[in-house]
C-alpha cells in the first residue's frame, strides 16, 4: 500500500502550499516544521477534509480525488484526540471497532486496560491520547495520518510515549504520516523525514541524512546545526579548502568551484575541544554558557572573528574540562563534519537562512 502526493497544491489567503510531491510506502514519514508551515493543511488535504487547488493523491493506486473523507480510508488524529467526552474510553474505541475483541487487543497494546471504564473527560492528557489512538486504530486504516499527538503532552509522558509509538506505528503495515516541530520526535519515530517552510517541501530523506547532509540553511538551522557560516572555496595547492575569515578549513567542498562564496555548517556536537592546534582548530573565549538538563552548549567566539562557535558537552565532558564562562579554548572542527550547502545565492533561493 503506497500513498502518493503528486503536484498538490492548497492556498489560504496569501499563503501556498506546494506543490508537494511525496510517495509514503508501508513506513513511518515523519514532517517537521514550524508552526503555520502548511503541515496541517498537507494532512487534511490527504484525508479529504481539505479540498486541493490542484495536483492528485491516490492510496494503493486508486484516485482519492473528490472522495468523501469515510471513503478514502485514511484516519487523521489531532492533538487534542477528540474523544467524545460523555462516553467511556471504551466506548470511544468501540465506536470505530468491528468488535469486543479488537477493542481488548487494542487496550493491551496501548495499556489502556485500566481506563477503559472511565469517562474521556476523566482521563489523563496521556491516557487520552492513548484512547484516541486505539480508535484511529480500531478503524483498520488504510493510511494513518498523526497531527502533532503528542503536542500537548508534559514532557516525561511525551519522551514515554514517544518510545513506545514507535514500535508500534511501524507493526500497523500502512502508510503513516507524522506530523510534529519537535526534531527528536520526528527523528525518533520516522523511518523518513520530510521537512517543510513556508509551503515547501525542502527535503525529503532518512533522518540520519537530513541530519548530516541538510539541502538548505533553514534544514540546517531548524534541524539543530546552529553553527551556519559562510565562507569562500580557496584552492590550496592540495585541493580546494573553505576561507573563514582568513582562517583555512578543510572540508569535503562538493561541486562549487574555487572562487564562489558558499553557506556551510558543523552541528555542535561534533565540535570538539582540541589539546593542540591543528589545520581546522580555532581558539577563542567561551561567551556564553547554557546547561539544557542532559547537555551544556558553550558559545565560542574565534580571535579576530564575531561569529560565535557553539560546542555541546555532556556533563560528565564538561566537569572534566573544568570549563568557566570567558575561558578561553581550542575548537577542533572536524573536515568530515563540515558540510557545504551551498553558493549563497542558490540558498537564498530556496529558504531562508534562519528561523
Amino acid at each position: 500500500m503506497t500513498l502518493v502526493v503528486d503536484g498538490m497544491r492548497r492556498s489560504h489567503g496569501a499563503f501556498e502550499l506546494g506543490p508537494i510531491d511525496l510517495a509514503v510506502d508501508e513506513e513511518v514519514l515523519s514532517v517537521l516544521g514550524p508552526s503555520g508551515c502548511g503541515k496541517t493543511t498537507l494532512l487534511s488535504t490527504i484525508a479529504g477534509t481539505v479540498t486541493p487547488d490542484a495536483g492528485t493523491i491516490s492510496l494503493g493506486g486508486l484516485d482519492l480525488t473528490g472522495r468523501p473523507p469515510e471513503k478514502r480510508g485514511t484516519v487523521l488524529v489531532f492533538q487534542d484526540g477528540a474523544l467524545f467526552p460523555h462516553m467511556t474510553a471504551r466506548e470511544n474505541v468501540a465506536y470505530a471497532a468491528s468488535s469486543e475483541k479488537r477493542v481488548e487487543e487494542l487496550a493491551d497494546a496501548l495499556e489502556i486496560d485500566a481506563v477503559l471504564d472511565q469517562r474521556a473527560d476523566t482521563l489523563s492528557g496521556g491516557e487520552r491520547q492513548r484512547v484516541a489512538l486505539a480508535r484511529s486504530l480500531a478503524a483498520d486504516p488504510d493510511a494513518l495520518l498523526l497531527d502533532e499527538p503528542l503536542a500537548n503532552l508534559d514532557a516525561p509522558i511525551k519522551r514515554r510515549l514517544r518510545d513506545e509509538l514507535r514500535p508500534l506505528l511501524a507493526s500497523l503495515d500502512v502508510p503513516v504520516i507524522y506530523v510534529t516541530h519537535d526534531q527528536r520526535e520526528a527523528t525518533a519515530i520516522g523511518d523518513r523525514l520530510a521537512v517543510i517552510a513556508d509551503g515547501e517541501l525542502l527535503q525529503l530523506d532518512t533522518p540520519d541524512e537530513v541530519f548530516a547532509h541538510p539541502a538548505t540553511p533553514f534544514v540546517a538551522s531548524f534541524t539543530g546545526s546552529t553553527n551556519l557560516f559562510r565562507g569562500a572555496v580557496v584552492e590550496t595547492g592540495t585541493g580546494r579548502a573553505l576561507d573563514w575569515n582568513g582562517r583555512r578549513l578543510d572540508a569535503a567542498i562538493g561541486g562549487a568551484t574555487v572562487g564562489e562564496t558558499v553557506q556551510f555548517c558543523i552541528r555542535p556536537e561534533y565540535v570538539t575541544l582540541a589539546a593542540d592546534e591543528t589545520r581546522n582548530s580555532v581558539e577563542g573565549a567561551i561567551t556564553r554558557r547554557v546547561f539544557e538538563g542532559d547537555g551544556y552548549l558553550l558559545d565560542v567566539v574565534p580571535d579576530g572573528g564575531d561569529e560565535a562557535v557553539r560546542l555541546a558537552l555532556s556533563p560528565p565532558a564538561y566537569e572534566r574540562a573544568g570549563l568557566d564562562e570567558r575561558d578561553r579554548v581550542r575548537l577542533a572542527l572536524p573536515a568530515d563534519a563540515i558540510h557545504v550547502i551551498g553558493g549563497v545565492e542558490e540558498c537564498s533561493a530556496i529558504g531562508p537562512a534562519r528561523r
